[in-house]
């Protein structure tokens, strides 16, 4: 639950951080939890923890560098906006709060020998980015290192992954094991006369995280930006990216936000493939694939569908209601219960987005783009994450929050 409580509970002294306040306007309809993120004002001090709400009470706020893909020069203010009404607007100030004892926030927790970094908010573990150096000593090996992916936890309790991993292709047991958690890759990429698959990697090509560039950690989100090396079947580079995933705290789920700027020095690099193995998609645990894929679902802008029912973008029959759709939503079984999780486009993103869906628990979609020197390849999308069903109304309503953020403005 997000904190929001009168000042009493919280703190001995509150210290208002500046004489200035932050005026959020709201859109065409009215908005809850909504995630603010704004220049940081001058004269502001960075140790700001809460935002004043109107009604004397707070929400928990955390300073920033800025987001990978952002226009900010300096600190940025990350808040939640419990309600924000339609046409309106809602005034907080930026202040500092000094507590009783230190509130629940995000943490990073190392496992160094696996290869992994977890982001814990309090206890509850929330993602899990999986980033091994890539081992090319054994094909088993390569396989469970040729790139890296974003394990995703159930959002109550965080008990267990809701995402597939990493598997020998050898294991036959496992279906579809190129597929993991949230991923991103081409499947046919051509670059000075050579080819290269990073979706399946199975001549050798791979991608490969360096050191973490940026992992913050606070109240409100965890954030981690790694550089991932693109390595053709020789083995040298061909592509470099920065990508990053931002996990926020709001109530009833888990909201991840995933950039990337891919670049190459080659004079050209195009990026290919299909829309089952290209460009950035969620993988739902083996357990969908194995045992309940009859009850997955999809939910998406024309209505639900019904079990078992996918959409899959063919270059023979170029069905409309397959290409670039502002979002779409799959609902599975995991573990006895129902989640579903929510993907965002953005209109920002190349397109034209092709669109797949499979009942195992794999969605996502793909666009073809030429790489140049100076022509980068930037994308961002968001993903909601929740236990049981959602309606097409809440769909929306994410999707707009995301694409059509609020505006805000800061005054004296």
């Amino acid at each position: 639950m997000m904190r929001l409580l009168p000042l009493p509970a919280l703190l001995l002294v509150a210290a208002p951080a500046a004489a200035q306040t932050l005026t959020v306007a709201g859109g065409k309809a009215d908005r809850t939890n909504t995630v603010v993120t704004a220049t940081l004002p001058a004269g502001v001090a960075g140790s700001v923890n809460v935002v004043e709400l109107p009604g004397g009470r707070h929400a928990a706020a955390q300073i920033t560098g800025p987001a990978l893909l952002s226009d900010a020069k300096g600190k940025q203010i990350n808040f939640v906006l419990p309600t924000l009404p339609a046409g309106g607007s809602v005034r907080v100030r930026p202040a500092t709060l000094n507590y009783i004892k230190a509130p629940s926030h995000f943490r990073f927790v190392e496992h160094e020998t696996q290869g992994t970094t977890d982001l814990v908010f309090d206890k509850r573990p929330v993602l899990r980015f999986v980033h091994p150096a890539h081992d090319a000593s054994t094909p088993d090996r390569h396989d469970m290192t040729f790139k890296p992916f974003v394990h995703v936890f159930e959002p109550a309790r965080g008990e267990y992954l809701l995402t597939g991993g990493a598997y020998p292709f050898s294991d036959k047991s496992k279906l579809y094991p190129h597929h993991r958690g949230l991923f991103y890759g081409w499947m046919r990429i051509t670059y000075d006369g050579k080819q290269a698959d990073t979706w399946h990697g199975r001549k050798g090509e791979f991608t490969e995280q360096g050191k973490a560039l940026v992992r913050e950690a606070g109240e409100v989100l965890g954030r981690y930006r790694a550089g991932v090396a693109w390595h053709g079947q020789d083995g040298k580079t061909f592509a470099t990216e920065e990508r990053e995933v931002t996990a926020y705290h709001v109530p009833g789920g888990t909201l991840i936000d995933f950039a990337s700027v891919l670049k190459t020095d080659r004079p050209k690099v195009r990026l290919d493939g299909d829309p089952q193995h290209a460009g950035f998609h969620f993988r739902a645990a083996q357990e969908v694939a194995k045992d309940t894929k009859a009850q997955t679902y999809f939910l998406r802008p024309d209505g639900k569908g019904a079990m078992g029912q996918t959409r899959n973008w063919d270059a023979k029959t170029r069905d409309p209601k397959t290409v670039d759709l502002p979002w779409d939503a799959m609902s599975f079984v995991v573990h006895g219960k129902r989640y579903t999780v929510l993907r965002m486009d953005h209109q920002a993103n190349p397109g034209e987005a092709r669109g797949s869906e499979r009942d195992y628990g794999r969605f996502g979609d793909y666009f073809e783009y030429e790489l140049a020197p100076g022509k980068p390849l930037t994308v961002r999308y968001r993903v909601w994450v929740q236990e049981g069903e959602m309606t097409k109304e809440e769909c929306e309503a994410l999707h707009r929050a995301f694409v059509d953020p609020p505006v805000v403005t800061a005054a004296k």
